[in-house]
């Protein structure tokens, strides 16, 4: 028997209480619904305070505390999509001799290494994986962003990093983010690391943000910028339909890689 939306978002509301973890792709099958209507129904759930959305699924609404990924983990995950992204991500570099921004996170490590070998570029990052994989290259002209090297993103922060960045004028910043809503914007756990963000979005004429899918829909306690302030999301095919639309009706430009 078909259920109403209203009786299937109840439902997994309780399914999530009760196993304290859920997968969208579990879910789905649960309720012999596609992953697109899992992702709307836990987005209600999730505004009524009935339930927390984290990376690939749900948890209970009491389980509050945020635990950030680690870079290694976060390497490992849609590895596939985070590879197209980067690649559709290079169309919008600038010209020779432009000035990129590149933020910490597993995509945008993995933009800095398809970085064509034929183009000048002044590549300044606050990343030490970032750093490490540009170093050396004959047509990168690397920054290294001062400040304390956070262990889990492996990402310089703090008071000397935004002052660096308030220095900056950069072409385009290419950003990661744990979270994006229309309603919350652009989100992560950690207040030094979403100061760090806000002050790279500052520094950019162009603000290019690379998300994966699974972080449509998703928010992280603090918002280090408004989609107002995005040029451009570059994100995979599993974006559903209204989270498209919903993005496009903001003004932001959406690259589907």
């Amino acid at each position: 028997m078909t259920m109403y939306a209203e009786e299937r978002q109840q439902a997994m509301a309780q399914l999530v209480t009760e196993r304290g973890r859920v997968s969208v792709n579990a879910i789905a099958d649960q309720f012999d619904v596609t992953t697109e209507t899992v992702r709307r129904d836990l987005s209600v759930l999730e505004r009524m305070g009935l339930l927390r959305r984290v990376h690939g699924g749900a948890v209970p609404a009491s389980a509050l505390a945020v635990i950030e990924a680690g870079l290694g983990e976060r390497d490992q995950a849609n590895t596939v999509a985070k590879d197209r992204i980067a690649r559709a991500a290079l169309d919008l570099l600038p010209p020779a001799d432009g000035t990129v921004l590149l933020d910490a996170g597993s995509t945008t490590g993995r933009l800095a290494s398809l970085l064509p070998r034929d183009l000048r570029l002044s590549v300044v990052t606050h990343a030490v994986p970032v750093a490490a994989r540009l170093a050396g290259s004959a047509q990168i002209e690397l920054h290294l962003l001062p400040g304390r090297v956070r262990p889990t993103t492996q990402a310089a922060v703090g008071a000397d990093t935004v002052a660096a960045l308030g220095q900056l004028r950069a072409d385009v910043a290419f950003l990661g983010t744990n979270g994006l809503t229309v309603e919350h914007g652009l989100s992560t756990p950690d207040r030094e690391e979403a100061a760090a963000k806000r002050a790279m979005v500052a520094s950019a004429r162009r603000v290019v943000c690379l998300v994966d899918s699974s972080k449509l829909g998703v928010e992280a306690p603090l918002r280090f910028a408004a989609l107002c302030e995005i040029d451009v999301v570059v994100t995979d095919d599993d974006i559903t339909a209204d989270d498209r639309r919903s993005l496009v009706r903001a003004g932001v430009e959406v690259v589907v890689a």
